[in-house]
């Protein structure tokens, strides 16, 4: 939006939800830093491996302090510093309860809606873009001069709460209210998320069962990698893993290396075919549940739980053990993959079939012991969502 403000003649911007959005900070890297980090790399990865947000800068450091530690002064202060520098930081570093406290989550809530209104200068623009949600639950905004750009007289705020969009026409957008005249056209409505895309491939696993019948009451996994009824079928960044709230490109890596591993097991023992057990599924599904409800971002409509999907199941399908999502991964490795149903034989052809399942089966006689763990182990630091 800023960017297309500064080159458009005049710009419209069509608010369905009003968000929360925190200055990026993207700014050139100094030779010092880069530097630093080549001749650091093996530390900085290391790092990376512990952080909930598997992230080695800020952002990705859980904060020692709960907000109320501090006094609303002292609070402001912490704010303005994290603000001043940009990024996410101020979100996942500042105070560790801010996505576990409602209470807590107002303070930081109330800060941005603050510096909102003292950036835009019209109140009434201003009262507009103020969000009411609890910060951090839904996908965080990062900006370059989001909240400036209403401040242009080339942009107008049309507040769909207030009007509602009944047609898109040949001119334009014709709302409750009026007409609007567009020469282009810019959709920016969500994502159907965890799910979308792998329900349009819609594999078909056992007996025919295709996944969107499988899902068809939410997603359900084991590690957010297996489906039970559906063999040799491997996710990365699936439902029920950290996905989205995890450095994605380092979870794709975690999760690559382990499906890899898994397939060399497979092979090694000689067997065809391997999924989840659906016991362990859903100890899997009920570790996810329990850790989101500890947290807010259940209670928010967000892409996150399937809101702004019609139809769609409502479910937080994000597993929020960030780093330690990936060490259980490797317990369950080392573990002999327990959770998992080896089946079939290499001679007998793709395995596939019904009642080819071997003796190779994996126990999973401790699995539902491990997904019990001690509160430390399975739940991440408290205010750090990922």
């Amino acid at each position: 939006i800023p960017v297309i403000a500064r080159e458009a003649a005049h710009l419209t911007v069509f608010q369905r939800t009003p968000q929360y959005s925190i200055p990026a900070g993207n700014r050139p890297l100094t030779p010092e830093f880069v530097r630093e980090a080549r001749e650091n790399w093996a530390e900085v990865r290391a790092e990376m491996f512990t952080t909930p947000l598997g992230a080695p800068l800020a952002c990705g450091r859980p904060a020692e302090l709960l907000a109320a530690e501090h006094t609303p002064e002292q609070r402001r202060a912490v704010y303005e510093e994290f603000w001043q520098d940009g990024g996410l930081g101020i979100l996942f570093s500042s105070y560790r309860d801010l996505l576990t406290d409602a209470e807590a989550n107002e303070t930081l809530a109330e800060f941005v809606r603050t510096k909102i209104r003292e950036t835009v200068r019209d109140p009434a623009i201003a009262e507009r873009l103020l969000p009411d949600y609890y910060i951090g639950t839904k996908r965080q905004i990062l900006d370059d001069g989001y909240y400036e750009t209403f401040n242009r007289d080339n942009v107008e705020l049309v507040d769909l709460r207030a009007e509602s969009i009944e047609a898109i026409t040949p001119d334009g957008v014709r709302s409750t209210a009026r007409e609007y005249p567009l020469d282009a056209l810019v959709l920016a409505t969500g994502y159907d998320a965890m799910t979308g895309a792998l329900l349009r491939i819609d594999p078909v696993g056992r007996g025919g069962v295709t996944l969107r019948d499988r899902w068809a009451d939410g997603p359900r996994t084991y590690l957010g990698v297996t489906v039970a009824g559906f063999p040799n079928l491997f996710m990365v960044h699936g439902p029920e893993s950290p996905s989205v709230l995890f450095n994605m490109p380092l979870g794709a890596e975690l999760q690559g290396d382990w499906i890899a591993d898994c397939i060399t097991h497979l092979r090694e023992q000689g067997m065809a075919t391997v999924e989840a057990d659906p016991t362990a599924e859903s100890g899997w599904g009920a570790q996810v549940r329990e850790i989101a409800h500890q947290t807010l971002f259940p209670l928010t409509d967000s892409w996150y739980t399937g809101a702004n999907i019609p139809g769609k199941p409502r479910q937080f399908g994000i597993h929020l053990g960030g780093s330690k999502y990936h060490e259980e991964l490797a317990q369950v490795a080392a573990d002999g993959y327990q959770g998992l149903v080896f089946g079939g034989s290499v001679s007998d052809g793709d395995g596939t079939d019904e009642g080819q399942e071997s003796s190779s089966r994996s126990t999973i006689s401790s699995h539902s012991d491990r997904l019990g763990m001690p509160k430390n182990r399975t739940r991440f630091p408290t205010g750090s969502p990922a």
